[in-house]
């Protein structure tokens, strides 16, 4: 063996390769670099180029995407191609490309909504005369029966409401109902019972309007008018109450996306009103033990994306009396500005709904559990309770 000592076997190399110099890695480093935003420019430019011509298509009501055009340019660009990179590489940065250009365009073209919280950043409060809903606001409750179905019954209801700290009386005088046969409200006259019943005992009323005709009347009769699950969709509805100056309360459609639901408020605000209060009311599914299923993520997640009040109507959402407890609680903490429940003096004979209102101990019994979510942020509510 000889008596120097073997050199250790480093790394092997692949053929071609050779060792670089620092100064001219460094230079090669530099290179690189300047490319890159040789290369941010291009994309920059391009970019701008896209815009334009998105501009002109708009103009002339013309897609925005021509997925003919962009296989024609991969082509083009690939019979250019002389590596290192392989046509499956090019293939796929330039694809990407497309997609940031196509995704460039469909940003600028978006109209920011009204009701949502890029437009607004504060909390939108709905003032209902000396009652706000919304911001820091404490929680409101919305309660009454199903349906108004004679003075006698709603006064009686009304009264024990007032004494337990309820602010809104509500009650259906025009009733949206699955059977032409059900029990349709008694109409004018229970606007009138209502409103009547609303200013005796000092409450302020809410109910559903379902015609774009009758707007102007339930607004002589009402202090917030109501757009129920069914109408949600109901466009030509939803632009004659953007011209009436009356709080609107709208309720999501059972079958809607929280996109859907703030797009119909979008409706209302894009007209002129903005005196919008919205209201998760569950939606359908394949659940079978509850009439609907309440989506508690609505709440959190309409007051991110907008900045108007959100209430939960605890009645339709799940149709059962013996879960209202736990399912208001959840409401109140996921942040909801306030809840509406059916309350009705004698549930059994109602007629509509009679399976999901509560009668007035029931209803005594969940202002006492509320309590503590009501005086939360310093509400007065549920003092008589």
């Amino acid at each position: 063996m000889s008596a120097e000592k073997k050199k250790k076997p480093g790394p092997p190399r692949s053929p071609g390769s050779r060792s670089v110099p620092a100064e001219n890695l460094e230079a090669l480093r530099r290179e690189v670099s300047g490319l890159n935003f040789e290369l941010l420019d291009l994309l920059n430019r391009r970019a701008d180029a896209v815009q334009r011509i998105g501009e002109i298509k708009k103009e002339q009501g013309l897609d925005t995407y021509d997925p003919l055009r962009e296989s024609k340019m991969l082509e083009q660009i690939l019979k250019k191609n002389r590596g290192p990179f392989p046509d499956g590489v090019v293939t796929a940065l330039f694809k990407e490309i497309f997609k940031a250009s196509a995704r460039h365009i469909d940003d600028l073209a978006r109209v920011v909504s009204k009701t949502s919280r890029s437009y607004r950043k504060r909390d939108t409060v709905v003032r209902v005369g000396d009652l706000e809903v919304g911001g820091k606001s404490s929680p409101v409750i919305m309660a009454g029966p199903c349906a108004v179905e004679s003075y006698e019954q709603l006064d009686l209801v009304a009264r024990r409401l007032k004494k337990l700290g309820v602010r809104v009386l509500r009650g259906g005088a025009f009733k949206p109902r699955t059977s032409p046969y059900s029990f349709q409200g008694l109409k004018e006259r229970g606007l009138e019972i209502l409103k009547l019943v609303g200013a005796k005992h000092g409450l302020l009323t809410v109910t559903e309007v379902l015609d774009p005709r009758d707007v102007g009347l339930v607004a002589d009769h009402a202090d917030i008018l109501q757009v129920g699950t069914r109408n949600m969709f109901n466009y030509e509805l939803l632009k004659e109450l953007g011209r009436c100056n009356k709080p609107l309360l709208i309720k999501r459609g059972f079958m809607a996306t929280l996109e859907e639901f703030l797009q119909a408020a979008e409706y209302v605000y894009h007209r002129g009103n903005e005196r919008i209060i919205l209201c998760e009311r569950g939606i359908r599914t394949f659940e079978r033990w509850t009439r609907n299923t309440l989506d508690i993520s609505a709440v959190p997640i309409l007051k991110t994306e907008s900045h108007l009040p959100v209430l939960v109507d605890v009645s339709h959402s799940t149709g059962r009396k013996d879960i209202v407890v736990p399912i208001s609680r959840a409401a109140l903490a996921a942040g909801a500005d306030g809840l509406m429940v059916e309350v009705h003096n004698r549930p059994r004979v109602a007629l509509s709904d009679s399976s999901q209102q509560l009668d007035l101990p029931q209803f005594g019994k969940l202002m006492v559990e509320l309590k503590p979510y009501l005086l939360g942020r310093g509400s007065a509510a549920g003092k008589g309770a």
